[in-house]
């Protein structure tokens, strides 16, 4: 137990050094063992004087024990009411802000990486299913298909992209698209869908890229352009959408999907319509393809696709009875050769030939 000597109150707390009323050093035993002390003449303090706390005794066998003086303050400490001691204030533990720090970092990194992961992952197949007519207007219809046929071409220039081809897709043309189930039943990753209007001179084209497992919307885009314009539009639609198929594309890849075989856009327009009859496959739609593609060349005497048209066209006739093969195959093979002559890179230039 420990006293103050002042105001005698008394302390169980050995680990106390002061009095938490008046800050004197507390001491030893009770206050009668304070006042047994001797004076101060003889070693001891008076009453008058302040008091020592005894700490441990460093005097030598046979010489008279020192005390160890504590300074005692005048100031003293002002604590709550039931508090006996100063609580021991702990170092603040920085772990407290780095732990929220790091959680925030790994779900930012997670997100990230997760956005990085998905749109670093190339697109390897895709099917281009026949744009939509939303002009009202039949005579449309050449528009729409010529663009999506157009479209599945320029696509196909792109290494290691699996394009399903125009026989694929437009078994789906007119009806209603759920894109999971073509995805599944074409075998590809994407699909995409456009949608074509025509009023005078101006032209809206809508595109969508669709994921064909999630059926979640990878990019699309709305056009509006003259028609005037149209040859600009088709390498502009094959360009963006080939630079969401495919993380970069080369120099020379790029060129090919965003190549255009003319400048002028009405034979641009007749080479679309030409194909458009072509593919109806009767005697009348043939002899039609033929008259329009000869009109396309005629606006366009360098536009390799149009020759092409025309080559694959005078092959049909023999086989739906419109001509003989000995009366068309030399002009066949003649519009054959101007086509590979002007654009031997062109798939399309290489389809008349392998007719005969």
């Amino acid at each position: 137990m420990k006293r103050c000597p002042e105001c005698r109150r008394d302390y169980y707390d050995d680990t106390l050094l002061y009095c938490l009323d008046d800050g004197n050093a507390l001491l030893q035993g009770p206050a009668s063992a304070a006042k047994s002390e001797p004076p101060a003449s003889a070693g001891g303090q008076s009453d008058d004087g302040p008091q020592t706390a005894i700490l441990h005794s460093t005097a030598a066998p046979g010489e008279a024990p020192t005390r160890a003086q504590i300074h005692a303050t005048e100031q003293t400490a002002v604590l709550p009411s039931g508090i006996t001691e100063v609580p021991k204030t702990k170092g603040f533990d920085k772990r407290l802000i780095l732990a929220p720090l790091v959680l925030a970092v790994i779900v930012l990194g997670g997100f990230f990486g997760y956005r990085y992961v998905t749109q670093a992952k190339q697109i390897e197949s895709i099917a281009v299913m026949p744009f939509v007519n939303e002009s009202g207007n039949p005579d449309g219809e050449y528009l729409s298909d010529g663009m999506t046929e157009t479209l599945i071409n320029s696509l196909s220039q792109i290494p290691n992209l699996s394009v399903k081809a125009r026989s694929s897709v437009f078994r789906y043309k007119g009806k209603e698209i759920d894109p999971k189930k073509v995805a599944s039943e074409l075998g590809v990753q994407a699909i995409l869908t456009g949608r074509v209007l025509q009023r005078g001179d101006q032209l809206t084209l809508s595109v969508e890229l669709i994921d064909g497992l999630t059926e979640n919307t990878i990019w699309g885009n709305k056009y509006e352009r003259k028609g005037s314009d149209l040859v600009a539009l088709q390498s502009e639609v094959a360009r963006d959408v080939s630079s969401k198929l495919k993380s970069k594309l080369s120099g020379a890849d790029a060129a090919k999907v965003e190549k255009t075989y003319t400048a002028n856009p009405e034979a641009y327009q007749l080479y679309l319509k030409g194909r458009f009859a072509w593919n109806r496959r009767n005697i009348e739609s043939l002899k039609q393809a033929a008259e329009i593609f000869k009109q396309a060349i005629e606006k366009d005497p360098n536009f390799a696709l149009a020759y092409a048209g025309l080559a694959e066209t005078y092959v049909l006739f023999s086989q739906y009875n419109v001509a003989s093969s000995n009366a068309r195959m030399p002009q066949a093979k003649a519009a054959t050769t101007n086509a590979m002559e002007l654009a031997d890179s062109s798939a399309a230039t290489h389809a008349a030939p392998q007719a005969y």
